[in-house]
């Protein structure tokens, strides 16, 4: 497979990542979008793997003078992630928990949007595979793997289009199979990699888990 510089968009990329999944089509694996960016990814890996679609919900924690650098990441439960050099960038311990209980704020607001009806797919005994647009700090995949652990699948994955080499070290451990088109050896931000790289907004989410029955459509008002 000829390596791009580039993708066009995350549905290429999704694309090319179904490419080295193939073995799982037909399995029926659960296929974990970390939100926002990889819903339509996992959309994509969902329908050409006839596999099923939900969400992991983790976020990030951006450094104190760069919220988009993330320093960590903390699941539904609360598990937090610090990444080594946390404490470089700021992460002071007082820091910390209130980006954790800001966090934690978010994520459940999310889970009362996307997922209204039901409580997630139960991912105990499945393959499953968690998906995201890129890893650069490594920390929001981490918290997601490590949540999806805890609930026993059978085998987990982490597909990811472009990741950072030495992130993807940190990663490895807590999945059984990772895969990735793009590892680099200096990455910088995931969206360079993307010649669109817009962003995916609540309203597609929800439009996304509703058509592969996984939510149901509600007014975000």
């Amino acid at each position: 497979m000829h390596l791009p510089d580039q993708f066009d968009d995350r549905v290429q990329a999704a694309k090319m990542l179904v490419q080295r999944l193939e073995k799982y089509r037909g399995r029926h694996p659960l296929v974990l979008a970390i939100p926002r960016g990889a819903l339509p990814m996992a959309k994509v890996l969902a329908d050409e793997l006839d596999g099923e679609l939900d969400v992991v919900l983790v976020h990030k924690f951006g450094a104190p003078y760069d919220p988009e650098f993330a320093l960590g990441a903390v699941d539904e439960t609360g598990w937090t992630y610090l990444t080594p050099d946390a404490e470089q960038y700021g992460a002071s311990r007082s820091y910390v928990q209130e980006e954790r209980q800001r966090q934690l704020e978010v994520l459940k607001q999310r889970r009362a949007r996307y997922t209204p009806c039901r409580p997630p797919i139960d991912p105990k005994g499945r393959i499953v595979i968690v998906v995201d647009d890129g890893i650069a700090t490594g920390a929001t995949m981490i918290a997601a793997l490590h949540a999806t652990r805890a609930r026993e699948p059978a085998e987990l994955v982490c597909a990811v289009p472009v990741a950072a080499l030495d992130s993807l070290e940190y990663v490895k451990p807590l999945a059984d199979k990772v895969v990735c088109i793009l590892p680099l050896i200096h990455m910088g931000s995931v969206g360079r990699y993307y010649r669109d790289f817009r962003q995916v907004e609540d309203e597609e989410v929800i439009r996304i888990l509703s058509q592969a029955g996984a939510g149901t459509h509600h007014d975000l008002a």
